[in-house]
């Protein structure tokens, strides 16, 4: 479809963001393709050598609203997320939605077109939101990620002792509120960084993500900073994506436990620092990095389980 037939109620620009995704990123394309709503598709690449960047290829011929950007290494999620949504601010200036989807995220033709409904209702209601989706993996289990607290680091120290039995700081399971069935909207605090949609206004209004996270964490900070802008934070519990969990993560372990626990880290320095002790400010620190060991032994295990 050329982008000048787009369907005129078509207005949400999407952003993918790759890495070595060469197993998941065909699909994950070809559904954004076929979604109802979707104007321009923006695929950010980092230096994936997989052949992940032939089949981007393969779709932007394909589909004049699929483009790409080549980055000469890997900048980080933020960065790489940032880069896509200027894109389409400048060459799709008519997309006032933003939707961000990860590579291993499938989403259904309605998926968009249903959470852009969502945040039109809550606009009519005096409110920008911030949405997620109820995520669940290929089985149909549900990722605890897709809702979850703001991270509390001296809550953390706390419950240090779960630490010890493996529930690293800033972990989903540490994180997670039970989804609520019952609603239709869920009031969170934060949301899972594998899809994330709201007004493009809002996203440029705060400046975007935060480059400084080069992975993880990212998604936290966005959320906050979003929050303190006034806007709702909330999982559209009906609305079901697929996640394919650890496609990119899985070809470097280390090297994702190592920015995951340096974001958190950043993330605590940004938001919590300040209020507390130099004493409470050491733990915190002990209690991440003493956690990275741990946690890059499990994800090689689970790498090559």
């Amino acid at each position: 479809m050329a982008e000048d037939s787009t369907p005129m109620d078509a207005d949400i620009g999407v952003v993918v963001v790759s890495y070595q995704s060469l197993a998941t990123i065909d699909d994950c394309l070809a559904r954004l393709r076929d979604a109802v709503g979707v104007a321009a598709i923006r695929v950010v690449d980092n230096d994936s050598t997989d052949g992940t960047v032939a089949v981007i290829q393969r779709h932007a011929v394909a589909d004049p609203r699929v483009q790409f950007i080549a980055n000469p290494d890997n900048a980080g999620f933020g960065m790489a997320c940032n880069q896509g949504a200027a894109a389409i601010a400048a060459q799709a200036p008519s997309c006032r939605w933003l939707a961000f989807v990860n590579p291993d995220a499938l989403v259904e033709v309605d998926t968009l077109s249903r959470l852009r409904q969502l945040a039109l209702q809550r606009r009519a209601a005096g409110v920008d939101v911030l949405l997620g989706v109820d995520l669940v993996d290929e089985a149909g289990t549900r990722d605890p990620a897709a809702r979850r607290r703001a991270p509390d680091f001296l809550a953390m120290l706390g419950g240090f002792a779960a630490g010890l039995r493996g529930r690293r700081p800033g972990s989903r399971a540490a994180l997670a509120i039970q989804p609520d069935d019952g609603a239709e909207l869920q009031p969170v605090e934060a949301i899972s960084g594998a899809l994330m949609f709201l007004a493009r206004a809002r996203f440029e209004r705060i400046g975007g993500f935060d480059e400084a996270y080069r992975l993880h964490a990212e998604d936290l900070d966005l959320c906050r900073r979003l929050a303190a802008d006034g806007v709702e934070l909330a999982v559209a519990n009906r609305v079901r994506v697929v996640h394919v969990r650890g496609v990119s993560s899985r070809s470097n372990p280390w090297f994702v436990e190592w920015h995951k626990h340096r974001g958190l880290w950043r993330y605590f320095r940004k938001f919590e620092a300040a209020q507390r002790g130099v004493g409470v400010r050491a733990l915190v620190f002990a209690l991440i990095w003493a956690r990275f060991p741990f946690a890059v032994v499990g994800a090689l295990l689970r790498s090559r389980a």
